[in-house]
């Protein structure tokens, strides 16, 4: 099984994104220098230049002691349906939403699309090796989404986004609509994210993602052969590692996190995205984090599925073109809810 497990993360780190990242900070609100952002003129990386190039602006700043950056733009005139805060998978960065190869077009053509109707867009770029999991192991570049008994360190970051970032550079006139999308761990941080934030989030869309609150991260390097996002993901409930067939299939789920809420009169909607042939989270994951979604009051606008191929395929768990066009309508239909 092991041996099978180093394929499938070989075959990602070759591909150059995807896959694995993760507890409640009673400080998630922006730092002290939250208005001391940088607009850095020269990306540092030729994708990050490229996408400058075609008229993204990188911010850099500091969020509770780390320096953290996105990419931001914006259509011409004012955010007439809002914004959308994208997160990247594991491994991934945020200049593959606007610059990169064969692999990564799924991703800049939502970027595209949602530009042309009059979204903006802000692209998130989680720590390398800052993150680790329960036992202190670094965990590569991943967001911070799993629930774990200390600091949080994407909780912050994407606080300080929302109530600095965002209203500072929204246009007069343009909608006040925060939407949330993001890919494998990028789709579970999307979850705990669009949970804690739930009164500041008009509606989320995770992609190929489970339960954050369920799921455990190993970040123990003999399980892996990736470097930039080290180990596995592990369901709390089967111990099973989430590519698995069933895998998070339980009768019950004693060994779920606490839900952390702001608890509004309104819990935003929520609509999930896969592939019923995803080889790395298996679609049981998936229902179970719909499951528990609904459970805490989230209003679930029903899945989208790409029916299965036959067997399981670790290309069919990356972002793609069938998603776009559906995450933008699901966004759309929120705008006045």
């Amino acid at each position: 099984m092991l041996a099978k497990v180093h394929i499938y993360l070989v075959v990602l780190f070759i591909a150059g994104i995807a896959f694995v990242s993760g507890c409640r900070t009673s400080n998630a609100s922006p730092s002290d220098d939250a208005n001391n952002v940088e607009v850095v003129e020269k990306g540092s990386s030729w994708a990050e230049r490229r996408c400058i190039k075609d008229g993204w602006q990188k911010l850099s700043f500091s969020a509770v002691g780390h320096k953290r950056s996105l990419l931001y733009k914006g259509p011409a005139g004012p955010w007439s349906k809002g914004v959308i805060i994208v997160l990247h998978g594991g491994g991934g960065e945020a200049s593959h939403f606007c610059s990169g190869r064969r692999l990564v077009k799924p991703q800049i053509h939502f970027t595209e699309m949602a530009l042309a109707r009059g979204f903006a867009v802000i692209v998130l770029d989680s720590t390398t090796d800052e993150v680790t999991d329960a036992q202190g192991r670094v965990c590569g570049k991943r967001f911070d989404f799993s629930v774990l008994n200390r600091p949080n360190i994407d909780l912050p970051y994407i606080g300080q986004v929302l109530d600095s970032i965002i209203p500072s550079r929204r246009p007069p006139g343009s909608s006040q609509a925060v939407f949330i999308t993001g890919l494998s761990t990028g789709g579970y941080m999307t979850i705990r994210a669009a949970t804690y934030f739930d009164n500041q989030i008009t509606a989320f869309a995770p992609i190929s993602a489970g339960d954050p609150f369920g799921t455990d991260t190993i970040c123990d390097t003999s399980l892996s052969k990736r470097k930039s996002a080290k180990g596995i993901l592990v369901d709390r409930e089967t111990s099973k590692q989430i590519i698995e067939n069933g895998s998070c299939e339980a009768p019950s789920y004693p060994n779920e996190s606490k839900w952390q809420s702001a608890n509004p009169q309104k819990k935003p909607a929520f609509k999930q995205f896969q592939d019923a042939s995803d080889g790395i989270v298996d679609l049981s994951c998936m229902k179970k984090a719909g499951t528990m979604l609904a459970k805490q009051g989230y209003r679930d606008r029903g899945a989208f599925i790409i029916p299965s191929s036959g067997k399981k395929d670790v290309f069919k768990h990356l972002w793609q073109d069938a998603y776009n066009e559906p995450i933008l309508d699901f966004f759309d239909s929120e705008l006045n809810k």
